[in-house]
Formats: C-alpha cells, sequence, structure tokens
C-alpha cells in the first residue's frame, strides 16, 4: 500500500486530474483515495456504503475510510445508502445500482462466444452439472481448522467440484492433513485461476456456487445460481434477504445441508439495478464538475 501511495501521487501530481474515482475495497482504492484527498482532488467512490461489520478483514478498513474521504459516494442498493446514513455521513450519496450488472449484461455474451473452459474441462457430457467452489479470503486460507472443515463439506457434493486454486492455497493443500481430506474428494477438478470470461462461463452453467467471494455472490445472484457462502458475514445482504444466498461459515455439517438441501427459487426483480449504473454514475461526475466550474 505504501508503494502505490508513492507511485499514484507521482502519477496525481504530473497528470493533474479534475477528479478520481475509486471502485470496490481493495488496498488500491484506499491508496488511489488517500493521495487524491491529500492533493484536494475530488473523489467519487463506486460501491460504496458497503459494510460486513468485520473490521478483522482489510477490506471493510478500506471500504470505510474512503467512505469519509470521498466527495461522492455512489451505493449500489438502498441498503447501502442507509449505512452511510447511519455512520452520519452526509455528503453527495447517489443509489445508482451495481456497475458489475453493467458488466456481467456485457460480457457473458462474449463468454458465451470465447470461453472454453467447458470443454478444457470435460464439463460438457457432465449430465449431472458440476459446482463451482473459490476460497481466497485470509479468514479462510491462513487458518487449518477452517480449511479442513470446508473441504470436509465438499464431500456433500454429488458432482464435479470445479476449484481454480488461489495462489496462497497451493502450499496448504500439500500438507498432509488437507491431502488426506482432498484424496475422500474424487470429484474435485483443481485448476489455475481463471481470467473473467472463463469464471463467468462456469458461473452461468454450474448447479451451485460455493465462494468467499462478495463480487462471486452478486454474479450468482444475477445468473440466478444458488449461491453457497464460506464466510460468517456478508456485506451483500440483499442476496440472503432474498433467500438466494445462504451463509455457512466453515460449518461442515451447514455446508453439507446447504450442498443438498439449498434450492431457492429466485425472486422477481433485481435490486442491484438495470444494467445502467455507469450512464448514472457518468452523470452525476459530469454534473458534480459542472457545478464546480460554476462556483470558482
Amino acid at each position: 500500500t505504501g508503494e502505490m501511495l508513492i507511485g499514484l501521487e507521482e502519477v496525481m501530481l504530473k497528470e493533474k486530474p479534475d477528479y478520481v474515482v475509486v471502485f470496490g475495497d481493495t488496498n488500491s482504492t484506499i491508496a488511489g483515495a488517500l493521495v487524491a484527498a491529500k492533493l484536494h482532488i475530488p473523489i467519487g467512490h463506486i460501491e460504496a456504503g458497503l459494510r460486513s461489520f468485520n473490521r478483522k478483514m482489510p477490506e471493510e478498513i478500506n471500504r470505510i475510510l474512503t467512505d469519509v474521504i470521498s466527495s461522492q459516494l455512489f451505493c449500489p442498493t438502498r441498503h447501502a445508502v442507509d449505512l452511510l446514513k447511519k455512520e452520519g455521513i452526509e455528503k453527495e450519496i447517489h443509489c445508482c445500482g451495481d456497475i458489475m450488472y453493467d458488466a456481467l449484461l456485457h460480457f457473458l455474451p462474449l463468454a458465451k462466444e470465447r470461453s472454453n473452459i467447458l470443454e478444457n474441462l470435460n464439463l460438457n457430457s457432465q449430465q449431472e452439472g458440476y459446482y463451482l467452489f473459490t476460497m481466497h479470503s485470509p479468514e479462510n486460507t491462513e487458518d487449518p481448522q477452517r480449511i479442513a472443515a470446508i473441504f470436509a463439506g465438499l464431500q456433500a457434493c454429488e458432482a464435479p467440484i470445479v476449484y481454480p486454486v488461489h495462489p496462497r492455497m497451493r502450499k496448504t493443500l500439500k500438507s498432509p492433513e488437507i491431502a488426506k481430506i482432498l484424496r475422500g474428494l474424487p470429484q474435485l477438478r483443481m485448476c489455475d485461476p481463471l481470467g473473467y470470461l472463463d469464471i463467468l462461463q462456469l458461473q452461468a452453467g454450474a448447479r451451485k456456487i460455493i465462494t468467499d467471494s462478495g463480487g462471486m455472490q452478486k454474479e450468482a445472484f444475477f445468473l440466478r445460481r444458488p449461491c453457497i457462502t464460506i464466510r460468517d458475514e456478508s456485506e451483500w445482504v440483499e442476496t440472503m434477504d432474498l433467500g438466494w444466498n445462504i451463509l455457512v461459515g466453515a460449518d461442515t455439517a451447514r455446508l453439507r445441508s446447504a450442498i443438498r438441501d439449498f434450492n431457492p427459487v429466485h425472486p422477481a426483480g433485481n435490486v442491484y439495478g438495470d444494467g445502467n449504473t455507469a450512464e448514472i454514475i457518468a452523470e452525476k461526475i459530469r454534473m458534480f464538475l459542472e457545478d464546480k466550474k460554476l462556483r470558482r
């Protein structure tokens, strides 16, 4: 993060942008926002107002700090707006929908046209379908007990499990304890990390998605794929309130039960907008800059 702060400051001093847009809750998000704030450049935070209320997550700290120092906050849902107001944030707050829905609508046809991942993993011939499993969060990948419990729960899957392995998991998978559990998972098909189009294609065809990814929780909702989340909390409360996402943490029994029995009925409508979020945000930024120019 320190290196990003140094590098981004050099860029902004050279380019002198009128406005800086940051997205999400990564370390680069807070780095970009901090540099812009120091240089008195207006900041727009896309995906503002999310909270998991777990401050052990680096993402939670990043999103809280970014919301506080941003000039405009672009929220994906009304719930995110309400959270910001409860925190006493009174600046420009806009409910714009979710830009990831825009992206999915744009790229899903390209994924179906260009991705060969189903053929590469020999999944087209699987009449019983397949599960998609991803795990990358530090709370899971750095805790051997959680890892063992989650893999034990996957044994309930009756079809192939596609598992793109996160780099920080490679060494862990070779440990004697985990290797023993994996021998009881012949249906697990591990592969290298995949690009966006391949992941979209896999999500679109999966029986169920088992993940600790925030973005994938939403994409499962967009694609009408039941989502089982291996976390103890989620910032995407709408997916749970609407019954499409279930939290199981690292509880083996709950994970097995969800794999067997979680078969939700997708609700009508979409709380994440109509796929025109990018246009709404662009117009809000244009109006902000126009007003700033008039006040000079």
